[in-house]
C-alpha cells in the first residue's frame, strides 16, 4: 500500500488513466481502491499531470466539486464533450456513467485494496 504522498498520488493517477471517456469515478471510489480518504484523492487530482483525465473524477453526489482555482466550467465542458450529461441541478446520473473500476484480478495483481469493494 502506498505510504507517502508521491506514491499514493501515482497510484490514484494510474487508476484515473483507466477511466474511459464518457465515464466518471468518484473521489470516494478512488479512495477505497487506494486505501486513503476522498480528500486525499481530491488532492491527487489537483496535482495531476497533464496526461491524467482529472475531469472524469467527481463527488459522490454526481457533482463537480468547486476548486480554489476554479476550473469547474472546464471540467463540465470536457465531460459534455465526452457525452456525459447533467441534470438541471448540475448532477450526472452515476447509475449511468459511473466507471465500474478495473477487474478484481487487475486490482490484486497491481497491489490495490480489494477489501470492501462492492
Amino acid at each position: 500500500m502506498a505510504t507517502d504522498s508521491a506514491s499514493l498520488y501515482a497510484r490514484i493517477h494510474e487508476l484515473v488513466r483507466l477511466i474511459p471517456a464518457g465515464s466518471v469515478a468518484t473521489y470516494g471510489q478512488l479512495a477505497r481502491l487506494c486505501g486513503c480518504s476522498a480528500r486525499q484523492a481530491g488532492y491527487a487530482m489537483a496535482a495531476a499531470p497533464d496526461d491524467v483525465p482529472w475531469h472524469r473524477v467527481i463527488n459522490s453526489r454526481g457533482e463537480i466539486s468547486p476548486r480554489k482555482e476554479g476550473g469547474e466550467s472546464a471540467q463540465r465542458g470536457r465531460l459534455l464533450d465526452e457525452g456525459v450529461t447533467f441534470d438541471r441541478r448540475g448532477r450526472v446520473d452515476l447509475g449511468q456513467v459511473r466507471w465500474p473500476g478495473p477487474s478484481w484480478a487487475w486490482l490484486a495483481a497491481n497491489g490495490y485494496s480489494v477489501d470492501g469493494i462492492e
